[in-house]
């Protein structure tokens, strides 16, 4: 139990509840199923995939939702010693619409401050971050106080080239200022050992989607390892000395919310592995095309074997054979409740 943990998270948890109804306004949704979510949860959840000892420090309401999050948590094998009880907010809840291939609106209930958001280093083991093996934070966290200073602390204390990753993790929702982000952004690459995220997500923190000056801009803000993920166009990775670009693998997008979550669990694995750039690259993008292969997040994130046959699949795929189809997970914490949740 004093073993460090290969992996911490430091960011947002919440209670998706996605529609089984497919390419309909919410208004005309009519069953929702419930799934564990939340960017910094599913990178740790995608991680423990892997076989990493993770934890998520993150915030829940005293509501009735919170033992919910934390036994979902134990299931996944996710560490929740960090996980925090704030008095007096909600654990977030957060329901989106269904347009396959790339249009899955996001709708937030966190209101008018989620408890993620009201985490302090003193609420955390600030030992456990000295100690991991790498940690992950996220420009959510950088939204407001005060997990703003938080997140900036929990990375300051890390020693001298330790494995830190800075997801862009852009949500113009959460801040009330967006065009303060650039600056905060800046601060935490300094902090940062690894940065990763989309073309937009660039945009904000270094001021261009074109994603090979992105990578550069990044690098030359801090980082050793810029990822830029784009979609249908797979992606890039660059350090000051080495370039992958990864093609896409094209799934039958059933929900991309939450794929670039399982790439980043899949991307720490294989990095804390020491695995070469360009395997870790090809494995955190197939796990990110089984999720959005896939309805729900954190309770959907891939097993490595599900990778490396998707891997193998795709290899004998021709360019004229349709998308390939993702089998659904073996095994969830749905399957031990009914199907849909009526609203």
């Amino acid at each position: 139990m004093n073993r460090p943990h290969d992996l911490i998270t430091l960011g947002r948890v919440g209670v998706d509840l996605y529609p089984q109804q497919t390419g309909v306004p919410l208004a005309e949704v009519e069953t929702f199923a419930r799934s564990l979510g939340g960017t910094a949860t599913n990178v740790a959840v995608a991680a423990a995939r892997h076989g990493l000892r993770t934890a998520v420090a993150t915030g829940v309401g005293d509501d009735r939702f919170a033992p919910y999050v934390r036994t979902a948590l134990r299931r996944f094998g996710v560490d929740d010693s960090q996980v925090v009880t704030v008095t007096g907010r909600q654990t977030p809840v957060v329901f989106c619409e269904i347009h396959p291939p790339d249009d899955f609106p996001i709708l937030f209930y966190r209101a008018p401050i989620a408890p993620d958001q009201c985490l302090t280093c003193e609420d955390l083991d600030l030992a456990a971050f000295t100690r991991a093996r790498m940690i992950w934070i996220t420009g959510g966290g950088l939204a407001v106080e005060p997990s703003r200073t938080t997140t900036l602390e929990v990375a300051a204390l890390r020693a001298p080239g330790a494995d830190t990753v800075l997801d862009l993790d852009w949500r113009p929702s959460f801040w009330a200022r967006p065009e303060d982000a650039r600056h905060w952004y800046a601060r935490a690459l300094e902090l940062a050992t690894v940065a990763v995220g989309n073309r937009e997500e660039a945009k904000v923190a270094v001021g261009t989607c074109d994603p090979d000056k992105a990578a550069d801009l990044l690098l030359a803000a801090g980082v050793r390892l810029a990822v830029i993920k784009q979609g249908p166009h797979g992606v890039l990775a660059r350090t000051p000395t080495e370039e992958v670009v990864v093609e896409p693998i094209t799934v039958r997008v059933v929900n991309g919310l939450g794929a670039g979550d399982a790439f980043g669990g899949a991307l720490a694995a294989g990095l804390l592995a020491g695995r070469p750039l360009r395997e870790v690259v090809e494995t955190a993008n197939a796990a990110g095309a089984l999720v959005a292969g896939r309805l729900a997040c954190a309770d959907d994130m891939p097993e490595p074997h599900e990778v490396t046959e998707l891997l193998w699949r795709n290899a004998r795929r021709q360019p004229q054979d349709p998308p390939l189809s993702v089998p659904p997970r073996a095994f969830t914490l749905a399957a031990h409740r009914p199907r849909g949740v009526s609203l």
